[in-house]
């Protein structure tokens, strides 16, 4: 007689599960609604992740999908390549400093106006203005492009361009091309994110202002703190947590930058723009000859990299939150 595994129930009851082949018998109508959804789990999140083994080899389309056992070839190319390693370390570097850049000054932008909006006394004007400041969000990224690069335009018709010769910045004929300039293209990038992504980013702290208790307020008023005195020492700290939370969780995905630099930038400002998605892309499809295998081992590195990322996070969350993201 073979053994059953028995559980107990709260109050101390012995509980005899029933057998495994029973249990799936009994429910397998759900076993067969979720068929489709592991298959298409399968599909398309494990299966190309076969592809892994291409860093491992020399695969050219050149050579008619022959493909020829390297090693480590690839990465020590990615690494210390005279030629193809400046151009990776460079893309990396953009790549973090551009992620997290963007994810400080866009938190620091979405407190402000959280609190700014929180402190509106108008119900009607702060439901309009979080309409406005909600919809570039839900505007893709080409659109946004296209839209400031009419905007920026070195010419007659650039309104950036037109309102400096105005004002005699700039002398007649004489025009700046903005996201061409490698000292101009990050703080443009950086102030178009604020634009787009601010908005959005209100939602959450103005979840956590909504549920600040009335009466600390209250309290600050008996004690005769003034309105910025209140925002300071009482609105603020609240936010704190949900702020190292947002900080910790947006972390995780300083690897995933391209679309956002990928219709923005240009040949010009490689120095200063390229990230590793958008050297991946054009060692892959920007190329006459493309080298998947190199190609590849870059996008594996990327994955480890982003990898050790939300595990530092999913270890700075369960110390600064008690529970991790993962």
């Amino acid at each position: 007689m073979s053994k059953k595994e028995i559980r107990f129930t709260s109050t101390g009851d012995p509980v005899r599960q029933k057998p495994l082949s029973l249990r799936i018998w009994q429910n397998r109508g759900f076993y067969f609604m979720f068929l489709p959804v592991f298959a298409f789990v399968l599909i398309m999140y494990y299966w190309p992740m076969l592809g892994i083994r291409f860093s491992f080899f020399e695969y050219k389309a050149s050579g008619r999908g022959a493909m020829t056992w390297v090693g480590l070839q690839h990465f020590q190319t990615m690494f210390l390549n005279p030629i193809k390693a400046p151009a990776f370390w460079t893309a990396f570097k953009n790549t973090i400093e551009l992620s997290v850049v963007k994810l400080l000054i866009t938190t620091f932008a979405s407190v402000i106006v959280s609190i700014f909006l929180n402190e509106m006394q108008n119900i009607h004007a702060k439901k309009a203005l979080q309409t406005v400041i909600y919809l570039p969000h839900f505007m893709s990224w080409a659109v946004v492009a296209s839209i400031f690069s009419l905007f920026l335009s070195p010419s007659s018709t650039g309104l950036v361009n037109g309102i400096l010769q105005s004002t005699g910045v700039l002398k007649h004929g004489e025009y700046v091309y903005f996201l061409a300039s490698s000292v101009w293209w990050k703080p443009i990038y950086y102030l178009i994110n604020i634009w787009k992504e601010t908005g959005w980013g209100t939602i959450i702290f103005l979840a956590t202002l909504s549920g600040i208790n009335p009466e600390l307020y209250e309290a600050a008023d008996i004690d005769g703190a003034s309105r910025g005195q209140k925002i300071w020492y009482v609105t603020v700290p609240a936010l704190a947590n949900t702020i190292i939370t947002v900080l910790i969780l947006n972390l995780a995905k300083v690897m995933n930058l391209f679309e956002s630099v990928f219709v923005l930038y240009n040949t010009a400002v490689y120095d200063v723009s390229d990230v590793i998605s958008t050297y991946i892309y054009r060692q892959t499809f920007a190329t006459m000859n493309p080298d998947y295998g190199f190609s590849t081992a870059v996008g594996l590195f990327k994955s480890l990299v982003g990898c050790v990322l939300v595990l530092v996070c999913n270890w700075a969350s369960k110390k600064t939150r008690g529970r991790g993201i993962i």
